[in-house]
This record gives C-alpha cells, structure tokens and sequence, in this order.
C-alpha cells in the first residue's frame, strides 16, 4: 500500500513539473500573405500604340541605313488608371532601310524602327517598336508589318508633264506653221516633255522635326513601376 502511494506522489509530483501543454500555434507553418504588397511591375501590352513626334528632319535624298532617329512621345498612354508612357518621354530608333525614287519606277522608302524608351527621370526600357500610321506626312503610306514608309507614285504626273509639254509645242507651232506646224510642234514638245519625266525621280519621303508618327509596340514591355511613379512632367 504504501509503495501504490509513493508511485502516485511520484508522478503527481512530475506532472506539476513539466507545465501545462502548449497551445497549438495556427499560424505555424503558413505561408506569409502578400496580398497587401505593392506590385513592382508593369507591361505594356503589344499592340499598344504611341503618338509621337520627330525632334529632326528625315528624308530619303540624303538619309543611310543605320542612322538615329530621336522622337518624343505627345499623349499619355495609360491602362488602368496607371501612365505607363508619360508624354515627353524621349524615342530612340534607327533608320533600317532606306531607299530613293527611281527615274522611271520605284518609290522612296524608308523604314524605321524604335528601339528604346528613356523616361524623363532617366529611367530606360528597351522596345521593339515600328511606325503604325504616318497621320502628319502627305503624299505617302505605310506597308508591311514592319511599317515601310512609302511615297506616293508619280506615274500621273509624270503623264501630265508629257501632256502639257506635248500641248505648249502644239500652239506654238500652230501660230508659227499652220496645221502642219502644230502636229510637228507637238511632236517635239512631247519628245522635250518625256525627256523632262524620266529625267526627274519620283517623290522623297520628307519628314520635318515636329512630324507626327504613331508608333506601334510590337511586343509587350515590363516596366519597373517604382521607377516610372512621378516620372510625368
């Protein structure tokens, strides 16, 4: 009996010992919750495009491959209530191919592609950017996917050249010879009005400082968002 008694003091004694038990802990072992964290990352989505102007002259007469081209963005562009381009952020590109009008065919062409975005606080982005539309040239298209810039064809005024060559001879003959003289007046005003046609090359492209170009992205950009916050002008 009483060793039965010395074993239950013994093991009330060591129960008082070792303190009650420990809780459980809920939290242990989970994950930490991000949802709270800023989002350091932003993209421009291909397709995006960019109004923006020329800050020099480019023209096909004396442009080469391989030239700068600098331009300027003019209107913000903003997705979801956030300016991912700011309006005076600098564009650089290069002119990649470039070409004159021929004398009796082909147009002047040339082709520029964008490569780099520099944000007003200095912050650069690299891009692969082509011209979209060219709403501030006249007399000249885009074609292709990678946006050639092309002059308009001069077939028709090359034809009008003839002609009204070809007619200012045939008064003067007539004035001169009579009938006879008017069809030989014609005759060498058109020869004179061909030679003038084909020795004269179609239109250039001419691009002043100032021109408006739409740039279109051509694949979706990253931007890092703590350094484009409060780049804006």
């Amino acid at each position: 009996m009483k060793k039965r008694v010395s074993l239950l003091l013994w093991a009330a004694l060591a129960m008082g010992q070792s303190g009650p038990a420990a809780a459980p802990n809920p939290q242990a072992g989970a994950a930490p919750d991000n949802s709270g964290a800023r989002k350091t990352t932003l993209t421009i989505p291909a397709g995006t495009k960019v109004p923006v102007a020329l800050k020099h002259a480019i023209s096909t007469r004396s442009a080469k491959e391989g030239d700068a081209v600098y331009a300027e963005t003019t209107f913000p562009v903003v997705l979801d209530s956030k300016v991912l381009i700011p309006p005076g952020t600098y564009v650089q590109g290069k002119i990649s191919h470039v070409e004159r009008a021929g004398r009796i065919k082909g147009r002047a062409e040339v082709l520029i592609h964008f490569t780099t975005l520099i944000y007003p606080n200095g912050y650069t982005v690299l891009l692969p950017g082509s011209v979209e539309n060219v709403p501030g040239i006249d007399k000249t298209s885009v074609k292709g996917n990678e946006g050639t810039i092309q002059a308009d064809s001069r077939t028709g005024e090359k034809i009008g050249t003839v002609a009204s060559t070809a007619g200012t001879g045939a008064v003067v003959g007539g004035l001169s010879q009579g009938g006879k003289g008017a069809a030989i007046g014609a005759g060498i005003g058109g020869v004179i009005g061909t030679a003038i046609a084909l020795l004269s090359r179609g239109n250039d492209v001419k691009m002043d400082a100032g021109t408006t170009l739409e740039m279109f992205i051509q694949r979706e950009v990253e931007l890092d968002a703590t350094r484009i916050s409060g780049s804006a002008k």
